[in-house]
Order: C-alpha cells, then structure tokens, then sequence
C-alpha cells in the first residue's frame, strides 16, 4: 500500500499529538489533501490538514481538555484549528453539499469517507493518509498523480456548477503539478463555464490567478487558458496583447535567478498603459501593493536605446526604482531571447545586465536646498517658493546631481538678483 510514513514530516510531535488526540473514542482523523499529494509528488509539504469524523464541538472539547489552543476559524463550515508548538493545524468535519450555488455552499457534517472525498474539486486533492500513513484513495488521485493528470472528480461541469472558481483552480493545478495536455473534458466543461467567472467577487478571482501566475512555469496553463477563453474572461487586457512574453521571462528568470514574480508575469503579458492598467487593478480589486507595483510599471518611460549612465540615472531620479526595474527585467527577457545569433540582441542584452544591477544598487541623492532656504533668500512665502525650488532642482539634475549647498545658494541668489 503507498505510504508516507517513511516522510520526515509525518513524524513531527506536533503532528502526532493531533492525531493521537482525534484518534480513539470513537473519531477518526486522517491527513488529507494537499501534504499526502505533495508528499507524494517528492514536493515539500507546508500546510497540513487533518479531515475528521468528529464535531467541531467535539474537536474543540477534546483540544481544550489536552491544553491544545482551539481556533474556531471556520467553524460554520466545520473548520477548527489547532495550534501546537505555535503550528496550526486545520482540522475540518467531513462534510457533503447539501446545496451550491457556484460561489457558495452549504453543507451537513458526516462520517463518510467517501462522500467527503466526492465533494472535492481534483481527484489529486482528494487523498487521505490514515493514523499509521496509509494513502486512502476514492476517487483515482494516485493514478493521475503517477500521471500528472489534473482531473476533476466525477462529472467536472457539476463540479464546477458548485464553485464556479473551480476554473481557476484547475488551470491553477495544472500549471504547479500537470504535465501534458490538460484533461480533455475538464477543458470542455471550463470553457462551457467561463462566462459564470463573472458571478464572482473580484477578489476572489485576482488570488486565484496571481497564485497561478506564481507557479514554476505557468506558460502551458496561460496558453490553454488563452486557447479555450477563460483568461480573456479574467484578463481582457491581454485579448490583442498575448502571452509570447512569458515563456522567455521564465526562461530568465531560471538562468539569471530571480524569484517567480506574479506582477512581472502579468506586466508581461498585458500593454503598459496606464489608464488601462488603473481600471484593470481597481476591477479586480488587487492590494494596494499589487496595484501599485503595476502601476509605476505602466507609468515608467520607455528606456532610450542608447541611455547613458548620466542619462539612467536621471530617470532613476524622476521615475524611481521600481517601474524601471520591471521595464528594464521584462526589456532583457525579450532580448536574451532573441540573443542567439543576433549581435544586436546579445549587446542589448549585455546592456540591460549593466542598467539592472545599476538600478538595483542605485540610492537617490537628496537635494540640498529646501522651501525654507528659498525663502531665507528672500523669496515671499507661496507658490513661487516651489517654481524656483523646481528649477534649481532641474538645474542640479541637468549638472548630475554634483553641486552642493554652497553651489545652489549661489545660483538661488543669481536667480533672485536677475528677476529684481
């Protein structure tokens, strides 16, 4: 029987101590979802999750008697966690759907192992591994995790009928753990449904699609979410823009280091307009963080082909770091891509290298003069104090940024002296 008690993390106290306190008595607990798939996947295990044929009230009763700390951060649903050794443990009641609605369900508490794995969205999510390590499996997860088939359980339009966010999710666990084409009728049944995507929050749909935008590789699963209308439903942005840009940004990304960024990948794949990316942040309800970094990448210039050192760093000045960086990294993708037998290409390349490290290095100067100097020179307190605050500070920049105090004053009092 497949196993996972040889791994390392079923062996962890904490762990234990759950298990052996849902265990007897008449419950049983097992590990499910995504630990025994990942486990099984050679992949490392973070979150663990515990199905159990107890109440919440039971769960909750049985922690507090142990002196486990009990999280009631789901209880509604059946969800307690918990926490041992400052780990949390998800510990939810088997459930079945007793009604869905595609955004929401209500659901009953049982005891049957079955029902509870039917009830789930991918038959890869779906196993169990009981107190001694064993992998129960209901539904055909170890067949399509030997496989790497991401498949829904039983019928996939009425598994999608039930959350329609399940569209996501596929595409999602297709690109983390999917290899080939992607099950053929889960395609059908979400291209049929795409259109339901738009019932619900935006919220909702944004974490989903950021989560997948941060796999490994999401290229495969953008491409088949392009082919069959499901990223257009999300991302109409990329409608006449397309996706040819991931595949080579991944490939950098890989060869030069840099750590999966779902922003960058979506900058790559949408036009760096900035009215369209405003709209596009604020409809899908992204962070202020997420919102923003796209936002100084639309809003950042456009590097000249020939920018020297004075020049970038004079843009560095006015535009700020961060835009600059998604240009300058999404700029050396593209042509690192299209170095191989293209001299034009690899010097581009060998450039945005420079420029990059030069960015990310970079440390803005302070401008020596303040409003307050402006006006111990003699300038009356009001708007005119920030128009010649202004153009001292153009006129430092244009000298790349080598004049000192002493220098400005003196230009401020030439400034003051030819305006009497």
């Amino acid at each position: 029987m497949t196993s996972v008690a040889g791994e390392s993390w079923f062996h962890d106290p904490a762990l234990q101590s759950v298990l052996d306190l849902l265990n007897g008595e008449g419950g049983e607990a097992r590990i499910a979802g995504g630990a025994v798939r990942n486990a099984l996947m050679g992949l490392a295990v973070a979150d663990i999750d515990i199905a159990t044929t107890l109440l919440p009230q039971l769960v909750i009763a049985r922690a507090e008697k142990a002196g486990i700390q009990a999280v009631p951060t789901g209880i509604e649903h059946g969800t307690v966690t918990l926490v041992v050794d400052r780990q949390p443990f998800e510990v939810t009641t088997l459930r079945r759907d007793i009604e869905t609605d595609g955004r929401h369900a209500k659901v009953a508490f049982g005891t049957d192992w079955q029902a509870d794995a039917e009830r789930r969205d991918l038959t890869i999510n779906a196993l169990y591994a009981n107190r001694r390590g064993e992998v129960i499996d209901f539904v055909g997860g170890l067949a399509d995790i030997e496989t790497q088939t991401i498949r829904f359980i039983g019928d996939a339009a009425q598994r999608i009928e039930e959350d329609y966010l399940r569209i996501l999710r596929f595409f999602r666990f297709f690109a983390y753990y999917g290899s080939g084409r992607p099950d053929a009728e889960g395609l059908r049944a979400c291209a049929r449904a795409k259109e339901k995507l738009a019932t619900l929050s935006a919220e909702r749909v944004w974490s989903e699609t950021k989560k997948l935008l941060g796999a490994a590789d999401p290229s495969r699963a953008l491409l088949w979410m392009r082919q069959v209308g499901v990223l257009t439903q999300i991302v109409p942005e990329t409608e006449k823009w397309g996706i040819d840009s991931i595949h080579p940004l991944v490939a950098a990304e890989r060869s030069l280091g840099w750590a999966p960024d779902a922003v960058l990948r979506l900058a790559a794949i949408v036009p760096p307009d900035a009215a369209r990316m405003e709209e596009m942040a604020k409809r899908l309800k992204m962070s202020k963080a997420d919102a923003g970094r796209l936002l100084v990448w639309a809003h950042a210039p456009v590097l000249p082909d020939e920018v020297t050192d004075v020049g970038f760093d004079r843009l560095l000045y006015r535009h700020g770091t961060e835009g600059l960086i998604l240009r300058i990294k999404l700029g050396l993708a593209g042509a690192r891509a299209a170095a191989e037998g293209d001299p034009m290409a690899m010097r581009k390349s060998a450039r945005l290298s420079v420029l990059l490290k030069r960015a990310q290095d970079y440390r803005k100067p302070v401008f020596p003069l303040s409003g307050a100097d402006v006006v111990a020179a003699g300038v009356p307190a009001g708007r005119r104090v920030g128009e010649v605050l202004k153009t001292l500070e153009d006129f430092w920049v244009e000298h790349n940024f080598a004049l000192d105090r002493a220098a400005l004053s003196t230009r401020l009092d030439e400034m003051i002296a030819s305006s009497l």
